[in-house]
């Protein structure tokens, strides 16, 4: 049997070619948060994500969220929508996939999640090397969906590839103008 790599590999590792609407959509709208939302900000949840593989098609990501382990391929971006297929793994696998990636690939930060005007954020506060960025992310039912941004929220990043976790996982801070 042929040993298959890179992208040949996660094209037939996953269900990516299942019929039309077999997996979920992501639509999802991304800004550079100010600290003030700190102060709206509870109980977070610890998250820790290291990206197995990237390129122009696919982003496969190992994430612990907690105690959770998940795996995560995400399809290109079409505008603010994406295919995303997410499945939990065993902790004890999850956590040695993990540890497998090395530094330059992984990204810690603390998700919260905050109530405005009837929807719901994630707060993402960026530890390590990212230290001090602080990303507000809304999920949509759909791409013309309304939406009322918070006062503590600044510029829209979604089409900026530099605020892509998997581009901020280098450890790299994206140069920033005033939020």
């Amino acid at each position: 049997m042929a040993r298959l790599r890179g992208a040949d590999f996660w094209a037939n590792a996953l269900p990516f070619n299942g019929p039309e609407g077999s997996m979920a959509v992501e639509i999802e709208r991304k800004f550079i948060a100010r600290p003030d939302v700190l102060a709206h900000c509870r109980s977070g949840t610890p998250l820790v994500q290291g990206y197995l593989y990237t390129d122009d098609a696919n982003t496969i990501r190992i994430r612990q969220a907690g105690q959770r382990m998940l795996i995560t391929w995400k399809s290109p971006r079409r505008g603010i929508c994406r295919d995303e297929i997410e499945f939990a793994v065993a902790p004890v696998d999850g956590a040695a996939l993990l540890a497998r990636v090395p530094a330059g690939r992984r990204l810690e930060k603390t998700r919260f999640r905050v109530e405005h005007a009837g929807a719901t954020w994630d707060v993402d506060v960026f530890g390590g090397a990212l230290s001090g960025l602080i990303l507000a992310e809304i999920e949509l039912e759909r791409e013309d969906q309304p939406v009322i941004l918070p006062p503590w929220v600044g510029r829209e990043v979604t089409d900026d590839a530099r605020y892509r976790n998997s581009r901020l996982a280098g450890g790299a801070m994206p140069e920033r103008s005033a939020a």
